[in-house]
């Protein structure tokens, strides 16, 4: 981590990852064939209403295509650079395949300039390469996981995250998540071995309002300091207790200090093992 001289209000305790001990080159320009045009929504859907709150504004960013498919099987990549990505909390690498083929994928936290990789069912079990579930031996650190086969990496892609094999049973293979969560995953399903890189990223101290500003995080009001047709929490006088026993959200639903928000009947829960642990506890 890159920490700054107390020059100001807002240098002080304000840290950033060191880029120029991770990425091959600090530029920020990508590959021009890999790269497309990316609108802002501003937390608006479609019809213009807002959906998400308290965003918009922020840096104009380019957007990488990243392959989360690893359809191109048996044929060996090698790793040309590893990039910064504005789009996303980890970093990315630019592979070559041997058929000459270029590439943006999810930089694993061992991976480096010169490495090569292999997507197979019979490849070895070393950081970087990709198989199915079913080939990985207990006690494997993955990540880019597939929740349907061939459906793309959906699991575990985040800045430093990583799940574990523990179990392999009846066709179904028993990851354990980041949140400690423990899920059952088709076996036929494809997953790298590793852990994603820059897992640094969640000690980063922005240290200043601007900074959020150009991520595009726009300030949040405290719901105890609204009015009560604004917030449940809002309204009294002075600062009044929320008056219900549950902290909700704007819209009325529970949220925050270990409630359960899970729906029910989510179609997915018959495959949870075992449930995350939440608040302090975990």
């Amino acid at each position: 981590m890159k920490k700054y001289k107390p020059t100001s209000a807002g240098r002080r305790g304000m840290t950033v990852v060191s880029y120029k001990e991770k990425l091959t080159s600090t530029k920020n320009a990508p590959r021009k064939r890999l790269a497309k045009g990316k609108r802002t929504t501003g937390g608006r859907n479609s019809q213009g209403r807002t959906t998400v709150h308290y965003r918009g504004g922020g840096n104009k960013h380019t957007y990488r295509t990243i392959d989360f498919a690893f359809n191109k099987k048996d044929v060996p990549a090698t790793i040309e650079a590893i990039e910064y990505d504005p789009n996303r909390s980890a970093f990315i690498a630019l592979v070559c395949y041997q058929d000459g083929e270029r590439r943006y994928i999810l930089a694993s936290k061992q991976m480096k300039q010169g490495d090569t990789f292999v997507v197979s069912e019979n490849a070895p079990t070393t950081v970087g390469n990709r198989l199915p579930l079913a080939n990985i031996p207990v006690g494997t650190f993955v990540y880019n996981i597939e929740t349907r086969p061939g459906a793309g990496a959906k699991l575990a892609r985040s800045a430093g995250n990583y799940a574990e094999v523990v179990a392999h049973d009846a066709g179904y293979t028993q990851i354990k998540m980041p949140s400690t969560e423990i899920r059952k995953i088709i076996s036929t399903a494809w997953a790298t071995i590793g852990e994603v890189s820059n897992e640094e990223y969640r000690l980063v101290t922005l240290g200043k309002a601007g900074r959020a500003r150009h991520k595009g995080l726009r300030p949040k009001t405290r719901g105890a300091a609204r009015n009560p047709v604004d917030h449940p929490h809002g309204g009294g006088e002075g600062r009044s207790p929320r008056g219900h026993r549950r902290q909700r959200t704007k819209q009325g639903r529970p949220t925050g200090k270990g409630q359960k928000t899970r729906s029910p009947k989510k179609y997915s829960n018959k495959l949870i093992v075992s449930r995350r642990r939440v608040g302090k506890r975990r």
